[in-house]
């Protein structure tokens, strides 16, 4: 159910707020120590962040994909690794359950996911899986009630301080693609779960990813996700569509952001005796990324509203992704440009900025996998 319009319009402005007083002037320490205040954490936890997607049954906000999406635009503005503290409770990290847990499962977890208590983390990707998902290698072995996992998963986010892995392992060897592939609610702290040292990143510090090893990490069988086994791949396939959308929408406030840092350096840096903002070069550039950044959020809340109406947005979803990520990229460039030598240096947000943006196009699906999608889906469509 969608939130009323004035109750919705406040949320947004109150967190559009916390990031302008609270997260943009945050940025330089924690992109400089690596390490996520804790206090601007636990205010991040009493805004109700860390629930946006999870049913006020359980706690959270239970906000409908438009309304997230309208969140993440404001969240999106501060520097990138704020937004990824909360991600995976928004994300696969609670939906998974959502969707498809038991309600033993939901009743144990949904509830401190919602508050942040836990840090949930998703644990897909592997040293020799990445795009390819269906190919995992992380095997669970049915041993009487319980399950035995053997494997190592790879840039894990949030897995440093994760209290709840989402977990997908192969209980069917025989079973070659993602047919064979469970999903897991494994708790940290279990023994034979370990977790490795924090990877030192091009960009987004303070957004800790590392590697997830399990070695004969025996977990109950009440574990699987949804009780079934050969359902943790089409569990990960329902959200990928909103994780896609949320990711085009953090995308394009980070550019909104960036064009607004772009201007006010533009306006106030004097060259030739006049402001640098009066060149038509540099407006050509302003232009350019004020139209994209407006391209980007409007596919993302045509989706969103195509979403929560029920549509299958799986086409729409990758496009929004793949031209959002692509565009922040082309902004976050200009900006350095614009700049000038002083885009180059760290006492400048831009640089930070510019190194930031370049994940986007990585995680969540690759542009390159989001073209995949959309191209033949439009194949598909022309042979019907």
């Amino acid at each position: 159910m969608s939130l009323d319009k004035d109750i919705r319009d406040q949320l947004v402005a109150t967190i559009r707020r916390f990031v302008d007083e609270r997260l943009i002037p945050a940025e330089s320490t924690v992109a400089e120590s690596d390490a996520m205040p804790e206090a601007l954490v636990d205010a991040m936890r009493e805004l109700g962040l860390f629930g946006l997607s999870i049913a006020e049954e359980y706690g959270g906000l239970g906000l409908t994909m438009e309304e997230e999406a309208l969140v993440i635009l404001e969240l999106g503005r501060a520097a990138p690794a704020f937004r990824s503290m909360i991600a995976t409770n928004v994300g696969i990290g609670s939906q998974g359950i959502a969707l498809d847990g038991t309600p033993e499962q939901k009743a144990r977890y949904l509830p401190r996911l919602a508050s942040g208590a836990l840090i949930g983390s998703f644990a897909l990707t592997e040293p020799e899986v990445g795009s390819d998902a269906g190919s995992v290698r992380t095997s669970a072995r049915k041993d009487g009630d319980t399950y035995v996992l053997n494997g190592t998963k790879r840039f894990i986010t949030n897995a440093p301080v994760a209290g709840l892995f989402t977990v997908m392992a192969r209980t069917d060897p025989a079973q070659k693609g993602a047919r064979g592939v469970s999903a897991f609610a494994v708790e940290a702290g279990t023994p034979g779960l370990s977790v490795g040292k924090p990877e030192h990143k091009m960009g987004q510090q303070g957004a800790h990813v590392a590697d997830v090893v399990f070695q004969e990490c025996r977990i109950p069988a009440s574990a699987l996700i949804g009780g079934v086994e050969g359902m943790g791949f089409k569990t990960a396939m329902k959200v990928l569509d909103k994780g896609r959308l949320h990711i085009a929408a953090a995308c394009t406030g980070l550019a909104e952001r960036i064009i607004d840092d772009m201007v006010d350096y533009a306006t106030g840096r004097q060259q030739f005796g006049r402001p640098i903002s009066e060149f038509q070069l540099l407006q050509a550039m302003f232009a350019d990324s004020h139209a994209e950044a407006y391209a980007a959020r409007s596919m993302v809340l045509d989706a969103a509203r195509r979403r929560d109406a029920g549509e299958d947005v799986s086409v729409e979803a990758a496009s929004a992704k793949m031209f959002a990520s692509e565009m922040v990229g082309r902004v976050a460039d200009r900006n350095v440009q614009v700049h000038g030598g002083n885009g180059y240096i760290r006492d400048y947000r831009a640089e930070q900025l510019f190194r930031d943006a370049r994940l986007f196009r990585i995680y969540e699906g690759t542009t390159q996998i989001q073209q995949g999608i959309i191209a033949r889906e439009m194949i598909r469509r022309r042979a019907v």
